[in-house]
């Protein structure tokens, strides 16, 4: 069994994967500064180190994609140029981060970009959390009263993830066994959402790396017409929609969900086509929709410990 060193604080300290500790600051137990310290690592037979070569790749990782993240893609040279690290290195560690879906090459310009999946290593990933923990008691509310099935989308590497539903408790429910699934972002509501409501630079830049991936040409072509005319009709009605050419059961209405006056998810209302026109559906639930996605965004706010948000108004 490994030895493990007792820590000097343990009712202050933070117990970190590896063995870490990490002590509190000045005040809570006598340190001072944020200090760290070491157990033997927990998870290693003792006596065993991990190489200089690891630790130095590793480094080299956090710099390439930190590199990519600040610059909004680079070509290898221009890594390489930017980090110090050898050509043929930085493609060795391009490679392994594209293997772990955080980079993307843009085969047009042969630059390298970070994936929406880079999120889940900042605050995304804690927005997201504090997204669900608001969102789902609203949500059920929101089904009480409608009686029809509600989604919590996020966009994750370019789909829409559904991460919460009230599929299972509603009546009315058309599917089950959402939660997790991943929906094409051009052709669903909470897709649409995402990109009429995002900033235009950056709604641009996921149209077209999807249109990359389907290798299909700019400007993309739906079934119910140009996507910009699309997004523009939902700018005006202020939620997505999605009619019955995408799934020919159901359609569906949504509205985002803002932190800090940016996108980070959507709330999606679904129902039975073959039960209620989608003019009557809009005017019944696009209100009620709209009040939900701000009740959600402004608790996120004051979880977050914001007082004001600058968002966008429909």
């Amino acid at each position: 069994m490994p030895r493990r060193l007792p820590c000097p604080v343990p009712q202050f300290c933070i117990e970190r994967p590896l063995g870490e500790h990490i002590c509190p600051p000045s005040g809570q137990g006598g340190f001072t500064g944020l200090e760290r310290h070491e157990t033997l690592n927990a998870t290693q037979p003792r006596g065993v180190k991990i190489s200089d070569s690891t630790i130095r790749s590793l480094k080299r990782g956090v710099s390439v994609l930190q590199t990519i993240n600040q610059n909004n893609g680079l070509k290898p040279s221009e890594i390489a140029a930017a980090t110090g690290i050898p050509r043929a290195s930085v493609y060795r560690l391009l490679e392994t981060l594209e293997e772990m879906e955080l980079v993307i090459r843009d085969r047009s310009s042969e630059k390298w970009r970070p994936t929406l999946h880079t999120k889940s290593l900042s605050s995304g990933f804690r927005d997201e959390d504090w997204v669900c923990q608001v969102a789902i008691p609203k949500m059920i509310q929101l089904g009480r009263r409608i009686l029809w099935p509600i989604d919590l989308m996020t966009m994750r590497e370019y789909r829409m993830e559904v991460r919460e539903s009230t599929h299972s408790i509603s009546p009315y429910a058309v599917n089950h066994g959402m939660v997790g699934r991943k929906l094409p972002i051009p052709e669903t509501a909470s897709g649409r959402a995402h990109l009429a409501f995002l900033p235009p630079e950056e709604s641009e830049e996921i149209v077209r790396i999807i249109a990359e991936e389907r290798n299909e040409p700019l400007p993309l072509i739906l079934r119910d017409g140009p996507l910009a005319r699309v997004l523009e009709q939902t700018r005006q009605l202020g939620v997505g929609f999605r009619r019955e050419d995408y799934v020919s059961e159901t359609e569906s209405l949504s509205a985002p969900i803002y932190h800090h006056g940016k996108v980070v998810a959507a709330i999606t209302i679904i129902w039975a086509s073959t039960a209620m026109r989608f003019d009557r559906a809009y005017d019944l639930y696009h209100q009620d929709l709209l009040a939900t996605a701000g009740a959600i965004s402004g608790e996120i706010s004051a979880l977050a410990g914001v007082t004001q948000m600058d968002e966008p108004r429909a």
